[in-house]
């Protein structure tokens, strides 16, 4: 039963979806195995997917031989800028199958390829490796002469943020935009939301702080945490989305703010009825379904096909 403390929407839609999320992942999956984890994420991940639509075509290769990516390929393609997704998962679960409806569809409303990465995950990897696989296949990318949008959500938002600090420390140029869906950028853990929605559906604050614990980032680097860079002036612009009811909100807009006054264009948008992972739920619910069309929105300016 919930505690009459727990912050809770009231949206119908999004209720059914935590109920769903609920019976495939219990609340305490953090202290599961890890494999066990992975399987309950991966059948919860199974009941969300659908078909790709129409025309949509993909394949699976290989970057640098060893990193294994996905592109999406639209039936109507009109822009030869590439968009490039992270995907969430606490740096713990996630795969190439674990977001793959969601890129197929931002792909087909933004009319972009869309290159989706399988980083490694940890605990078998800690960190840099994911965002180290990540900005390889960016590189790559770059070095070919395609302009990128960075997409992630959650951890693969701290990804795609970490990307982009590097990108620009290395003089890279290239990235028309960075899209950021409540992302994980190093908040403190015991102040605003953290303290806030500590206790809130679908990710608490405890979560929050086991997913770090397992990635074993260095405190304060600005790749790893994004909110700690000592300058953010010059970053590409960028869309930040986030849940309303989720601890890692004040990690967005906290970021938000920053990049607004350093100058660089940032679009902010709060879900006033939303959870944590509400992307899963575009389909069955009014809020996730017009924070989806905004997502895609933004895909699209940054692509220049809107």
């Amino acid at each position: 039963m919930d505690s009459p403390q727990r912050p809770m929407p009231t949206e119908a839609g999004i209720l059914q979806f935590m109920e769903i999320c609920d019976s495939f992942y219990p609340p305490d999956a953090v202290t599961a195995s890890i494999g066990q984890q992975r399987q309950w994420y991966d059948a919860l991940c199974a009941r969300f997917d659908r078909p790709l639509p129409d025309g949509m075509r993909m394949r699976d290769e290989l970057v640098s031989g060893t990193i294994p990516i996905r592109r999406y390929l639209p039936a109507d393609i009109r822009t030869a800028t590439c968009l490039l997704y992270l995907h969430g998962g606490g740096f713990v679960v996630g795969s190439l199958e674990s977001h793959h409806a969601i890129c197929a569809e931002i792909a087909d409303h933004a009319g972009a390829e869309l290159i989706s990465v399988d980083y490694r995950l940890a605990p078998e990897h800690r960190w840099p490796t994911q965002t180290d696989d990540c900005f390889s296949v960016l590189g790559q990318l770059l070095a070919e002469g395609k302009t990128v949008v960075l997409i992630g959500d959650s951890a693969g938002g701290n990804l795609a943020a970490g990307l982009a600090i590097r990108a620009k420390a290395d003089g890279l140029s290239g990235i028309a935009g960075q899209i950021l869906i409540y992302p994980a950028l190093g908040g403190d853990l015991v102040s605003g939301s953290y303290q806030e929605m500590a206790d809130a559906p679908g990710l608490t604050t405890a979560d929050v702080g086991y997913y770090r614990s397992v990635l074993q980032a260095p405190s304060g680097n600005p790749v790893a945490e994004p909110l700690a860079s000592q300058s953010v002036a010059g970053l590409p612009p960028a869309f930040i989305t986030v849940a309303h009811f989720d601890p890692l909100r004040d990690d967005g807009r906290n970021y938000a703010a920053r990049l607004a006054q350093a100058g660089v264009e940032v679009w902010f948008r709060e879900e006033p009825q939303m959870v944590h992972a509400w992307l899963r739920a575009r389909h069955m619910s009014d809020g996730a379904r017009d924070g989806f069309a905004a997502i895609c929105a933004a895909a699209s300016r940054f692509a220049g096909t809107r």
